[in-house]
């Protein structure tokens, strides 16, 4: 969407930072909150916790979208986020030096430049964001603050897909083969109208 007003693009940086005290207690175990940066390290090695799943996935919808080949994708190792102090909520106590949560970045590299760059944390005490920079002409530099609930996002987007979805022609299609979704009460209403049997 946001590139629809560019002449030229030269770059994409997403950034998603989530404060995890203010989500559910399953996240913080999944992004290893509260365990020692071994424990940590050695339970993403079994894959018992993982990092953000879907940066290469999301990466490749975006060069796909804008027509760019992208000749490598690097996914980076996934760190974690230490405590500089101790913390507790009501679901967690952290100690100093323990994991508070993770980063991960993945870069899509066209022409031996980096084009795309993905940035995912989450962690607890983070200044929660999401942020895309375009590089290109015009610029652009967009903030939505405090991020978009992942759950929350998740169900509206998938309930406000119906419409477009059932509208859609047949075949194999992906979210850049679908209209924008938008909040769609009305979109839906109009649907089952039209195939109520009269």
């Amino acid at each position: 969407v946001l590139t629809g007003v560019c002449q030229d693009i030269n770059r994409i940086e997403v950034k998603r930072v989530i404060h995890a005290a203010t989500r559910r207690v399953p996240f913080q175990k999944k992004i290893g909150v509260g365990l020692k940066v071994e424990e940590f390290e050695e339970k993403m090695d079994k894959k018992l916790i993982t990092g953000h799943v879907g940066l290469e996935q999301s990466m490749m919808m975006i060069a796909d979208t804008l027509g760019w080949n992208l000749q490598n994708i690097q996914v980076g190792t996934v760190k974690p986020v230490v405590a500089e102090e101790p913390l507790e909520n009501e679901a967690v106590k952290v100690e100093l030096g323990y994991v508070v949560g993770l980063r991960q970045t993945a870069t899509g590299i066209m022409n031996g430049k980096s084009v795309i760059i993905l940035d995912f944390q989450a962690y607890i005490g983070a200044e929660e964001y999401d942020s895309i920079t375009i590089n290109g002409k015009p610029e652009i530099h967009e903030k939505i603050s405090p991020c978009i609930h992942g759950d929350i996002g998740t169900v509206a987007m998938i309930v406000n897909s119906i419409p477009k979805v059932l509208n859609a022609p047949p075949g194999l299609m992906t979210m850049k083969d679908l209209p924008i979704p938008s909040a769609s009460i009305e979109d839906m209403r109009t649907y089952l109208k039209r195939k109520k049997p009269s």
